[in-house]
């Protein structure tokens, strides 16, 4: 019988069985019927954060942001660009620090645009400052080679 892997859905907060071999094959959420792997940014709440955090399925980077950031503005599309071209491998999703201030503390969040990336419920990588859609996907894609400590 194979392992299942763990899979939030970012939409609703729901953690999912996934067996590996179906992660190709477009999984939705048994809860809310929504796609697991999009290929887009999701807006997340720190509850689905502390949720995905734990996945074993994919990596997850989480760009922590607020709408009064000038550099976090500028990355966004290029965050939104690399999450397509990151599609089924790494996901990547957004929290707003204004809209949710105690992530600050709890991830030591010191500036923005701050990329964290998660995995097996560890963070694996950290980033601060704006990058290009290029520099976003090397981040990500150094997670999938570094071991959860």
């Amino acid at each position: 019988m194979a392992q299942n892997d763990r899979l939030t859905c970012l939409d609703c907060g729901t953690p999912n069985r996934v067996p590996p071999e179906k992660l190709g094959d477009n999984p939705k959420c048994g809860k809310c019927g929504g796609w697991l792997i999009t290929g887009k940014v999701a807006e997340i709440s720190p509850s689905t954060l502390q949720k995905a955090a734990q996945d074993t399925a994919l990596p997850l980077v989480v760009d922590f942001w607020a709408p009064w950031c000038g550099p976090c503005r500028a990355m966004a599309p290029q965050f939104s660009m690399a999450a397509e071209r990151l599609k089924g491998s790494v996901r990547l999703a957004k929290l707003n620090t204004e809209q949710h201030q105690t992530v600050n503390g709890r991830y030591n969040i010191r500036g923005i645009p701050a990329m964290i990336g998660f995995r097996n419920g560890r963070e694996v990588g950290r980033q601060v400052g704006a990058l290009q859609m290029a520099g976003i996907v090397q981040f990500a894609n150094g997670l999938t080679s570094v071991k959860a400590r």
